[in-house]
């Protein structure tokens, strides 16, 4: 009981001291960041509450709270076109927190991910309405668009065109645009 006690004071810590400073207002990100257990999907639980990026293995991170607050809440802005539920894919998904975040804030979450030794079933276990699947990243997964946004959990210089033949009209991307001379760190590849 005390464990757990501890992981939902640095829940609160977290989001007071990295999430709310940094531009992130929007309260289903806030509400879900504070009950959702990231300490279930991080690599190492004691990590979890920490401002750092942590390391999964092979070059992939799962993103610092803040970052990952960042594009939940661009992910989940309002678009005048928009009036039903979001339905978001998110690629490079590792373990799963944001693709939880998004589904557990009122979005229809697919999770993409190709690496089955990211799945530790936390996903699973803390969102079950997410759609989880496994294919080649850089794909994308057309299979269930068009989407009204695409999360690139990670990194990239541009976005690929593939990915954005699979939005609505109205559709858009949100990720982190690395510049080509600097090396960028990422949760997806």
């Amino acid at each position: 009981m005390a464990h757990t006690d501890e992981f939902a004071t640095a829940r609160g810590n977290m989001v007071d001291s990295q999430v709310r400073p940094n531009h992130v207002h929007d309260l289903r990100v806030i509400g879900t960041m504070r009950v959702l257990p990231r300490e279930a999907f991080a690599p190492v639980a004691a990590q979890a509450y920490s401002d750092a990026d942590l390391k999964l293995g092979e070059g992939r991170y799962m993103l610092k709270p803040m970052v990952t607050a960042r594009l939940a809440q661009m992910a989940l802005a309002p678009s005048a076109s928009t009036q039903q539920k979001l339905h978001i894919l998110v690629i490079g998904a590792g373990r799963g927190y944001l693709a939880a975040l998004l589904s557990l804030a009122g979005a229809d979450v697919v999770a993409l991910e190709e690496e089955p030794r990211l799945n530790n079933g936390a996903l699973a276990a803390h969102a079950p309405l997410v759609q989880a699947v496994s294919g080649p990243l850089a794909a994308g997964w057309p299979a269930a668009g068009p989407y009204d946004v695409i999360v690139i959990e990670g990194a990239v210089t541009e976005i690929p065109a593939i990915l954005a033949a699979q939005l609505t009209p109205q559709g858009r991307v949100v990720t982190i645009l690395a510049d080509d001379a600097a090396p960028a760190r990422s949760g997806a590849r």
